[in-house]
């Protein structure tokens, strides 16, 4: 009897984690809303960052425009291919205000590297191991990568996504403001 209730037990605990990993694959991919109050407008705001060179960039000195923030890494795949997607939308809507900013989950030897090759045209600033909380913090449920929040004008967020974007996704966002 105790056996089986062991087997019982066990079996549910595995059928939990599998219904969680079920819940997070089912979510990653989809763009999430947020309501007109942000959970992390504040904190984000106050931030101060290193670049990769070393200077400091202060998150405040982009406030007040439409910014897409964007979580990745040079060892995720989906990141470095949505990175060049991510300089056009830069360059196709600096004009009307946006403003994108990469945080570099990763080793600032890898980050630094990575943009000698593909070098882009929006700051990038690094994130460290940190950066996972802080996606968590802004809606990231699963803590993967890549992971974008887009805030608008007035520092609330407009739309959060797990996931590689996809020119869609950007077609819609920049449409937001």
């Amino acid at each position: 009897m105790i056996k089986r209730r062991s087997m019982l037990f066990a079996g549910t605990a595995v059928g939990a984690g599998l219904a969680g990993v079920g819940a997070a694959w089912w979510l990653r991919d989809r763009p999430q809303a947020q309501s007109a109050v942000s959970v992390a407008k504040d904190p984000f705001w106050a931030l101060e960052m290193e670049t990769p060179d070393g200077a400091t960039l202060k998150v405040s000195s982009l406030a007040g425009q439409p910014l897409l923030v964007n979580f990745w890494a040079t060892w995720c795949p989906p990141c470095v291919e949505e990175l060049p997607l991510l300089n056009r939308f830069h360059q196709e809507q600096q004009a009307r205000g946006w403003r994108v900013l990469g945080l570099a989950v990763d080793q600032p030897s890898a980050v630094r590297a990575w943009l000698q090759k593909s070098p882009l045209d929006f700051p990038i600033v690094m994130a460290g191991l940190g950066g996972t909380d802080l996606s968590k913090r802004m809606g990231n449920l699963t803590g993967g990568l890549p992971f974008s929040v887009a805030f608008g004008a007035s520092g609330d967020v407009l739309q959060r996504k797990s996931g590689q974007l996809s020119p869609a996704d950007l077609l819609k966002w920049a449409a937001l403001t």
